[in-house]
């Protein structure tokens, strides 16, 4: 056989470039980048032979290791992103949307799990603590852009909640999961495992990964722009890459001292973007870590289209594409409806809120660190169920966001431009 190093060498370039071209011209259409290179897996796997195995319960380590790579590197561009300083009415809907829709969520895909799927109790706890965080990889369509000077203008509160929840609630489904390794591991019986998990996989964990995540990020902040030498002051240098060392030391630190790096991440790019907010390093930040997400993306979403094709789903049943279809149609929709009622949020960007919870690479994390550290009967079908909650959420996602939000913006537009010739028309009268 020939050597491959040079079709793959090739292959990735065309893939990289791809990457590059493919958001700009699919800006208006729709269909999303994901959606391409998820056909993309899935075609090539199909028709040439000899390719590795893509099975990623065959290979979880390599599994759990890139997918946790892409998430850290997107929750990183997810933080620098957000304009508006963290703050308890300022954030209420992402708040609303942790509080109310994520737990009405978790509790009505568990329960669906076992009566529809008959999982057993750690099964279920396991599909609800999978598929409760929403995505900040494959959601780029509906996801704050590039920093910008001003803090509030520039951010919509559909993208800007959709941002935010989901840069969060990839680290707060962890207490979650590891629950659902516990009761795999020791039982239902909560004597078990509840005071272990309350004391160091809720509370310990979350604390110390907002505290590193804040220190780390402090001290980044004071290095890039208050350090007493110039030549250590990156902000004068625009040095891209310091995002990506930020990344790195924010889930090294926090992971080494037994906290939830996801957590750490989020919180140390927030800490960073609030200092000097009209800088233009954080664009440069930015630009860098998304990059470098986006080959990342393309990456895991080819292996899942070549997944799908080469035997993740042998043995799909109706019951569980009804499983999927309910928990992006319904489950999410009604969830988000009902933790954003009386909020801050008009009736138009709480449906679209409520639509995209988009699900997607932490979903793929999370089931893959969960098999490999819990006992679960029948992880192929676990396996099955969330691949097929996550392909469905890109195909459906990817079709509906491109029209939905150039529709939301048109309208946004549209009465800020009749508010704005409303109070032009009060001067003149005034005058």
């Amino acid at each position: 056989m020939a050597d491959p190093g040079p079709w793959v060498y090739a292959a990735a370039g065309v893939g990289t470039l791809a990457a590059a071209v493919l958001p700009r011209v699919l800006s208006r259409l729709p269909i999303s980048m994901p959606m391409i290179f998820l056909g993309a897996g899935a075609l090539v796997f199909w028709l040439v032979d000899g390719l590795p195995d893509p099975d990623p319960l065959a290979h979880s380590d390599i599994t759990q290791h890139l997918t946790e790579l892409c998430v850290i590197v997107s929750l990183m561009g997810a933080g620098l992103a957000l304009d508006r300083p963290v703050g308890w009415r300022r954030w209420s809907t992402t708040w609303r949307l942790l509080g109310i829709t994520m737990p009405l969520s978790m509790l009505a895909v568990g329960v669906l799990g076992w009566a529809a799927l008959g999982l057993g109790a750690a099964a279920a706890l396991l599909l609800a603590a999978v598929l409760a965080p929403t995505d900040p990889v494959l959601a780029t369509e509906v996801q704050v852009g590039e920093p910008a000077d001003d803090e509030e203008d520039d951010e919509d509160e559909a993208r800007f909640a959709l941002t935010s929840e989901a840069g969060l609630n990839d680290g707060l489904a962890f207490p979650f999961t590891y629950a659902a390794i516990a009761v795999s591991v020791v039982g239902v019986a909560p004597s078990g495992w509840l005071p272990h998990w309350l004391g160091v996989d809720v509370l310990w964990r979350l604390a110390v990964g907002m505290a590193l995540g804040a220190l780390v990020g402090w001290l980044l902040r004071k290095l890039v722009f208050a350090a007493p030498d110039e030549d250590f002051r990156l902000a004068k240098h625009a040095e891209g890459f310091v995002a990506l060392a930020a990344t790195f030391l924010a889930y090294g630190a926090a992971e080494l001292a037994n906290g939830y790096g996801f957590i750490a991440v989020f919180v140390c790019a927030c800490t960073l973007r609030a200092g000097e907010r009209s800088d233009g390093y954080h664009q440069v930040l930015h630009s860098y870590v998304e990059q470098a997400e986006r080959m990342l993306t393309v990456l895991v979403v080819f292996l899942l289209g070549g997944a799908v094709v080469t035997g993740l789903f042998d043995g799909l049943r109706w019951v569980e594409v009804g499983f999927a279809a309910a928990v992006l149609l319904i489950i999410r929709p009604l969830a988000g409806v009902a933790g954003l009622a009386g909020g801050r949020t008009g009736p138009r960007e709480r449906v679209v809120i409520s639509f995209f919870g988009v699900r997607g690479v932490g979903s793929l994390f999370y089931i893959t660190y969960a098999l490999g550290h819990g006992e679960f009967a029948d992880p192929q079908t676990l396996w099955r169920v969330v691949a097929l909650v996550v392909v469905g959420s890109i195909l459906l996602h990817g079709l509906t966001a491109a029209p939905v939000m150039y529709f939301l913006d048109r309208r946004r537009r549209r009465a800020a431009k009749v508010e704005h010739g409303d109070a032009d028309e009060a001067a003149n009268t005034a005058v």
